[in-house]
């Protein structure tokens, strides 16, 4: 190991936010749900209550289920949506396209992803309806549900106006909206909108609300807008081993975090890192910021020497995701001294 890479603090990475740990309040609503015997199965005191407080949240009655990670969550919300024959249009970087192994299409019995085209990794209302009105002949699976990611695979972000153009195909063609939330909480801190405006408000009919990623251990929220939708929800998760039967402690991460206001405050956190880190970079000629950044990430483009160098200096990051360049994800920990180590070691692999 070279004398540079022992600068990397707390051994903090930049390869995904789903390296960082778990956050304190998380952790200590675990430890206080661990208190003698409860109901199983989602009917104890904790899930009740994180239940209403989310539609205090969206302000709105909704329905709530917990399962243990994304795919689990856009996959089941995917299939409670259509059925086998008809087909989901989504970014052709979407999440479930190109990193779910093909789980919306299991869990659905077949239904199809048809890719669209949009730029910075949002889909463009136009070309959907190209996709939507392309067939409708019965030899051709028949469009049903459009799914946004929010924020999206190369870090940008939808605004209320960009989901009501999308909405407004939906709705003319009769199809639903899911939204693939795994980094929702990163999309809130970057619009300080509530969280009604780019869901509710937008014809969201199923939002799959990432935790894991915001400093729980596990557990998602995949939360029901659509209340028919959700009629039959608990025995898709049954059917597909996501009904947790302790689910009080998944319920107790998710109250810790949203009475305190942490979700929120460390998708902040996460962001302004991410600002901080393109913002050291830029000020390196031979690196090259590829997209925008509007939430937690930073993508660049980097000499491949220098890719390698970082990777035998110990750094993780993955160069495969999204816009083709290095992928560089801030956590709801990241700290600057490991921001400084980074761009440290960066500059000395470039001189060498």
């Amino acid at each position: 190991m070279s004398r540079s890479s022992d600068r990397r603090p707390l051994n903090q990475q930049f390869a995904s936010d789903n390296n960082a740990g778990i956050c304190p309040e998380a952790l200590d609503a675990i430890c206080m749900a661990n208190v003698g015997h409860a109901p199983s199965y989602g009917e104890d005191r904790w899930t009740a209550e994180v239940c209403d407080l989310f539609r205090e949240l969206f302000g709105c009655h909704c329905e709530v289920f917990f399962v243990f990670n994304g795919t689990a969550a856009n996959s089941l919300a995917i299939a409670s949506l259509c059925r086998s024959y008809h087909a989901i249009i989504c970014h052709r970087l979407a999440h479930i396209e190109t990193d779910e192994c093909g789980a919306p299409e299991f869990f659905s019995h077949g239904a199809k992803l048809l890719l669209a085209d949009g730029p910075e990794g949002k889909l463009d209302p136009a070309n959907v309806r190209q996709i939507i009105t392309k067939r409708s002949d019965i030899h051709y699976p028949k469009p049903k549900v459009i799914s946004v990611t929010q924020a999206t695979e190369v870090g940008t972000v939808y605004t209320p106006h960009e989901l009501e153009a999308v909405s407004e195909v939906a709705r003319e063609y009769g199809l639903k909206i899911h939204m693939d939330g795994a980094r929702f909480a990163n999309a809130m801190a970057s619009l300080e909108i509530e969280p009604a405006a780019i869901t509710v408000d937008c014809g969201v009919d199923v939002l799959c609300f990432g935790g894991s990623k915001n400093g729980l251990a596990m557990g998602e929220a995949v939360i029901f807008f659509d209340l028919a939708a959700a009629k039959e929800f608990a025995y898709q998760c049954k059917q597909a081993g996501q009904l947790a039967s302790k689910m009080r402690f998944i319920a107790a991460q998710w109250l810790g975090i949203l009475k305190s206001g942490a979700w929120l405050r460390y998708a902040r956190h996460a962001n302004q890192m991410a600002e901080l880190l393109e913002q050291r970079l830029r000020q390196i000629s031979q690196i090259e910021v590829i997209m925008p950044r509007q939430a937690n990430s930073v993508f660049v483009r980097m000499p491949e020497d220098v890719v390698t160098q970082m990777h035998r200096k110990g750094w993780r990051f993955y160069t495969f995701i999204g816009a083709g360049g290095a992928r560089l994800m801030c956590s709801w920990d990241t700290t600057e001294e490991a921001i400084n180590a980074f761009v440290a070691d960066l500059k000395e692999c470039l001189l060498a």
